[in-house]
């Protein structure tokens, strides 16, 4: 009999009351005119009004049965009648409160779905909550672009869709939970960085999306990442901006030029998969030679020409008009076609010097005349001007008037020196 008084004892002592706010599990004993008997491992069974089941939905209410176990808080250790009050509905939010503080902490991205929206932003249910994506971790808004109005058009376009999100703080005691679309945007872009930077290959030519212009290259997506065309890689022409090849949206083939794994960058180019025209120089043009080119660049000494195969040429500022200008903008400008000859070729270095005061008026009447036929199929016009190949094969010296004037070269030389390396 001692032995006995000692264990019921120790049971009591061992005994925890019920306190509020207290998640325990629980297995569902029967149901009632009112609500759930639940035991939840404590001296007296709970119980759990129809009311907080019915929070809980339809398609999960529908679900719960005799047996069957589940999670509740306590609401009330006793009530006016004694009964211990349970809540099934609050131990899913506290439930969800955790799995929001673990995310927190893990920065793990999950897909939520947007269910509205207000002045400040949009809600997203998060298990049983709701949480809030304020405009600012929205990255397809802009507050220097939009106004208050165009703001909440942008978010009515958003309800319904499911965004990449990431939580970033989370407030139980003010129900605080806030997400961003924007910084789970640029986690999930990083981890396909990283994918890509491991798949691709240096040498491999790859498909693309121009997704974006600045002033130093354009941007490809690749598939979730970003590899950048720097400027200089998107043409073999000297160009002033990428709007110049590309647009955004513009499907492109290119050339995987460099992977840095340690600065997390793809180089891309578009001009390696294009013969380098420099390459054909030789085969083209000839010293001496009438050629046409537009003016794409004006400096201090001479004006910048591209050629019909897509090189650079200068026309030093003592070669556009005698005597030479004080600027070259009083001869020529931007976007002007130039009738010129050719001085000198150096295919090494990528240089092409040409003149356009070597050219004479009647030079430049036929040449003009020669090319109106040809854009009308006069081919008979075009074929009485000297090739390439003409030159090559008969090996034959220019005439003494299509020789290059020594003083003209060195003039070129002196005042522009390293003028071509920067093409």
């Amino acid at each position: 009999m001692e032995h006995k008084t000692e264990e019921w004892l120790s049971k009591a002592y061992d005994y925890e009351p019920p306190r509020r706010g207290q998640i325990r599990e629980g297995v569902i004993l029967g149901v009632e005119d009112h609500g759930f008997i639940v035991d939840v491992g404590l001296k007296r069974e709970g119980f759990v009004p129809y009311g907080d089941v019915r929070r809980l939905g339809e398609e999960v209410s529908s679900q719960l049965k005799p047996g069957q176990e589940v999670m509740a808080r306590v609401v009330q250790p006793q009530d006016r009648e004694g009964n211990l009050i349970l809540s099934l509905y609050q131990a899913q939010l506290e439930k969800d409160w955790k799995k929001a503080a673990q995310m927190l902490e893990s920065g793990e991205v999950w897909q939520g779905i947007v269910t509205g929206c207000n002045r400040g932003g949009l809600t997203v249910k998060f298990g049983r909550l709701d949480g809030f994506v304020p405009g600012s971790h929205l990255s397809a808004l802009n507050p220097r672009r939009h106004s208050s109005d165009q703001r909440e058009r942008v978010f009515q376009q958003y309800v319904g869709q499911e965004l990449p999100l990431q939580v970033i703080e989370v407030e139980r005691g003010r129900r605080r939970l806030i997400l961003s679309e924007r910084l789970a945007r640029r986690q999930v872009r990083q981890q396909q960085l990283e994918r890509l930077l491991n798949e691709l290959l240096e040498g491999q030519v790859c498909q693309g999306t121009v997704s974006r212009l600045c002033d130093f290259g354009a941007f490809v997506d690749l598939g979730g990442a970003d590899g950048l065309i720097h400027i200089s890689e998107l043409a073999w022409r000297h160009i002033r901006h990428p709007r110049e090849v590309v647009q955004a949206g513009d499907e492109v083939q290119v050339y995987v030029l460099r992977l840095d794994h340690r600065r997390k960058r793809i180089g891309l180019s578009l001009k390696r998969l294009q013969p380098d025209p420099w390459s054909l120089v030789d085969l083209t043009y000839f010293q001496g030679q009438l050629v046409s080119g537009v003016v794409t660049g004006v400096a201090d000494f001479g004006a910048f020409v591209t050629l019909d195969i897509g090189v650079e040429g200068l026309v030093h500022a003592s070669e556009l008009a005698d005597p030479p200008p004080d600027h070259p903008r009083e001869v020529v400008h931007r976007g002007d076609e130039l009738v010129l000859r050719v001085l000198r070729i150096e295919p090494s270095r990528r240089r092409i010097g040409l003149s356009l005061k070597q050219v004479s008026e009647q030079e430049r009447a036929e040449w003009l005349e020669a090319t109106r036929s040809e854009n009308v199929g006069d081919a008979a016009a075009a074929d009485d001007a000297p090739t390439a190949d003409d030159v090559s094969f008969t090996g034959e010296p220019l005439p003494d008037s299509q020789e290059l004037p020594v003083a003209s070269v060195s003039v070129a030389d002196e005042v522009a020196p390293g003028v071509f390396e920067q093409m």
